[in-house]
């Protein structure tokens, strides 16, 4: 992978650590969530008129894409309701990337190398052990086991779709541009639900909302543009590494333990990023 695709996929990385980090300190987990709709929705909005539009041919991936992010923010609630999220999310963000293998290659035809293979299996390998630090197990949660598996195969999903169709589009901010804008339903589904207290609500945590909100837009725009150039699978374990980042941020800064399996746990990610980042 070129070095400054690599450079600018881990900066998504931290950014997207960075607002899981304030989704997990808000007072409101689901109205915090809304901030990345919302933040994305308007950012389609505005860079709609000054891009060109995609080519009709990538349409039916950001269709696809846009259904699978639906079933995203569903799952995840769900999550949210039925298992610990420093359970069920690392789970999830594991899973993706050697899913997002399997169908880069079956719907992408994109076979990776030997090397870039065992790069994304330790990376996936090494996200998805945070979730099995807790005192709690998930095999004793079918439900929340169930809701973590799901959440991996749908950011798989849209993963495999944002990378075919930005492909396709031949105009990759066109394609940001409206997959952004079609986030609208979220926002109007989350502030229906909090109508009632919306208000005061975002007075209380408007930083949250508003860190939240920028990062993700940055985040997903620079992952999206990076597939365009890039493997997906090798794009998306990159990516995923921000649960690692997430982790020693809340090792450092809000005093989670346990500190030694995260530490060991970033180790064996950075081994299977630097196998990555070492396949041309």
């Amino acid at each position: 992978m070129a070095a400054e695709i690599a450079i600018w996929v881990l900066l998504a990385a931290f950014l997207h650590a960075g607002w899981n980090a304030l989704v997990k300190t808000a007072s409101d987990r689901l109205l915090i969530i809304s901030a990345v709709a919302f933040a994305q929705f308007m950012a389609g909005t505005l860079m709609m008129p000054f891009v060109p539009a995609p080519d009709p041919a990538s349409w039916t991936a950001i269709a696809c894409s846009t259904l699978f992010h639906y079933f995203y923010y569903t799952f995840l609630y769900q999550a949210y309701r039925f298992g610990d999220l420093s359970q069920v999310y690392p789970l999830a963000r594991g899973l993706a990337p050697v899913l997002v293998a399997i169908g880069a290659a079956l719907f992408g035809r994109e076979i990776l190398s030997l090397p870039a293979i065992i790069g994304v299996v330790i990376t996936s390998f090494g996200i998805a052990s945070i979730a099995f630090f807790q005192k709690s197990s998930l095999r004793n949660n079918p439900t929340a086991l169930f809701f973590a598996i799901g959440t991996g195969a749908i950011i798989a999903g849209y993963t495999v779709a944002d990378g075919i169709g930005v492909r396709l589009s031949n105009s990759p901010f066109g394609y940001i541009a409206w997959l952004f804008f079609l986030e609208f339903p979220v926002v109007l589904f989350v502030f229906y639900r909090r109508r009632g207290r919306l208000g005061a609500l975002l007075r209380r945590e408007w930083k949250h909302f508003a860190g939240t909100g920028i990062s993700s837009v940055f985040a997903y725009g620079i992952v999206i543009f990076a597939v365009n150039f890039a493997p997906m699978a090798m794009v998306s374990a990159l990516r995923e590494s921000s649960v690692i980042m997430a982790a020693l941020i809340g090792t450092v800064f809000l005093g989670e333990r346990p500190w030694q399996q995260r530490v060991a746990a970033a180790v064996v990610v950075a081994g299977g990023v630097a196998m990555i980042t070492g396949v041309n």
